[in-house]
């Protein structure tokens, strides 16, 4: 049974949030905006006093989100969205040296499939895909039990795959709402709910677009459970039903019958997320 004491740090590009998970449960939650504009080392002070009004000697670890790039194994983060003095910051060798316990760094694509893998829907799976549908596109992969990140921790972005003229993160992201619709997909799903049929029919063309997403996750990786988070995937029950219908002609029935697609029921994944990587460290 999972008794830790972590901390998990959802480090955005406006915001830090620092959250104290013990067992199963965030029991404390700090969230602070950060100077996203200021130097490098304001915004390292600003993620330690987060992490310092959340941290009890009970903590074993830190595990930290990044939106950017960053080397996993040496902890160091090259860049991240909105912070432009970020360029190479030794990130966990800092943490570790201040807070003198381990200090775990991912992406936040990643974070969030561990996340599910440990805390959600993906719990007792090996093979775990994390389908971040947002205002982009992006994927973390579990294989076998172990986070799957690739050599430069770029493993999972299928939202840059070509796709009819462009790509699949514009077509299966936020981006196709406002780009081909004129329209925000927390408006949509306003309208969705209220039965418009007008609505209801850009969802369908969603689901759509979205199965041709699902089927390259289905032949690259061949996962037990995709489980959908960001924004739009709160709008899951105005395209399942059409983005089954346009999975039925996958041609590895037995991949498709075995398959669960499902959406995020966690509100602060993204903590616990960043937590679940002190499970998923090598041994």
């Amino acid at each position: 049974m999972n008794n830790k004491t972590l901390i998990g740090v959802d480090l955005g590009g406006t915001n830090v949030r620092s959250g104290l998970v013990k067992g199963q449960e965030i029991i404390k939650i700090d969230s602070d905006r950060i100077s996203s504009k200021s130097d490098e080392n304001l915004v390292i002070e600003q993620v330690i006093n987060s992490i310092s009004r959340v941290i009890n000697p009970e903590v074993e670890a830190i595990g930290i989100g990044v939106p950017g790039i960053l080397d996993t194994k040496s902890g160091i983060v090259y860049d991240v969205q909105n912070i432009p003095s970020w360029k190479a910051v030794p990130l966990k060798s800092i943490l570790e040296q201040r807070f003198q316990i381990p200090v775990f760094l991912n992406n936040d694509a990643n974070c969030f499939a561990a996340g599910e893998w440990q805390y959600g829907k993906g719990k007792g799976k090996q093979n775990v895909t994390g389908l971040i549908l947002g205002t982009g596109v992006a994927a973390g992969l579990l294989c076998n039990g172990k986070l799957y990140e690739g050599r430069n921790c770029g493993a999972g972005e299928f939202g840059m795959i070509p796709y009819l003229d462009h790509n699949y993160e514009c077509y299966c992201s936020g981006n196709f709402f406002s780009h081909f619709h004129q329209i925000s997909g927390e408006e949509l799903s306003k309208s969705a709910a209220a039965g418009d049929p007008a609505a209801l029919q850009i969802f369908q063309e969603f689901g759509k677009h979205l199965s041709w997403l699902i089927k390259t996750i289905l032949y690259a990786v061949d996962p037990e459970i995709i489980v959908l988070g960001g924004s739009v995937s709160k709008a899951f029950p105005y395209f399942e039903a059409t983005l089954w219908k346009h999975l039925q002609d996958f041609p590895y029935q037995p991949v498709l019958k075995n398959i669960e697609i499902t959406a995020t029921e966690i509100d602060n994944i993204a903590i616990l997320g960043a937590a679940a990587l002190y499970f998923n460290q090598e041994s």
